[in-house]
């Protein structure tokens, strides 16, 4: 596997060749590790490419490994609409289930005392607060782009999806994965354009792209930030 120094620190990655792309992107992918993606290029340029987001890249590292080691405890942070916060973690006797409150600042988690296998009811509760945290910001967002923009759209549905932001059936209905308000509002009003350009034009094709940049003129940018974010 390549690699090149940063500092002290050494950053292996792999090189997924993908022609047609308009640029490389970098993602952190758990289980994969650092992945540079796009057309072919020497040694030497993957590893400037590399370079210039070490800091970047050193840090979601750090995260991923936080993630895969961590249990959620008072001090761990989660994602909520583009940035990370404090979890205060505390225990109630008569309490019935796990529930999470957000004040702005921090997430504040009320677990049963008595309750067994409190990890997996914490996380259950988490993917709860974030669907409906989803379909409480994401909802009015998506009709007033469908309304500024003209392409309406056919339905909306929040899902759990394991590879995808989002996608537009053949009939229309856009589906958002519910981890979307994790982002900030920036990335999900692109997400939202470009999955109502493709109530237009299903494919992502050169008119595909003409017609979002009726819509986003910083697109690229946009679009160069999702490819770096993993699911």
């Amino acid at each position: 596997m390549p690699s090149v120094q940063y500092g002290s620190q050494t950053i292996e990655y792999a090189i997924h060749e993908k022609e047609g792309l308009k640029a490389h992107y970098i993602s952190v992918e758990k289980g994969k590790g650092v992945i540079l993606k796009g057309a072919a290029v020497s040694d030497q340029e993957a590893q400037q490419l590399i370079l210039k987001k070490a800091r970047w890249i050193l840090d979601k590292l750090e995260l991923v490994r936080s993630v895969e080691t961590s249990a959620l405890v008072t001090g761990s942070r989660m994602p909520y609409l583009g940035k990370n916060y404090y979890v205060q973690i505390s225990e109630v006797a008569d309490l019935k289930r796990v529930e999470v409150f957000f004040n702005h600042s921090k997430f504040k988690v009320l677990v049963p005392a008595h309750f067994k296998n409190n990890q997996e009811k914490i996380e259950l509760a988490f993917e709860d607060f974030y669907r409906q945290k989803a379909i409480e910001k994401i909802t009015p967002r998506l009709k007033r782009w469908s309304k500024n923009i003209n392409l309406p759209y056919e339905g909306l549905q929040f899902r759990k999806l394991e590879k995808r932001w989002g996608s537009c059936t053949p009939s229309n209905k856009i589906v958002i994965n519910i981890d979307a308000v994790k982002l900030p509002f920036s990335l999900i009003d692109y997400l939202l354009v470009h999955e109502l350009v493709h109530t237009k034009i299903k494919n992502h094709s050169k008119a595909f792209w003409a017609e979002l940049s009726k819509h986003m003129d910083n697109w690229r940018a946009l679009d160069a930030r999702m490819q770096g974010l993993c699911l």
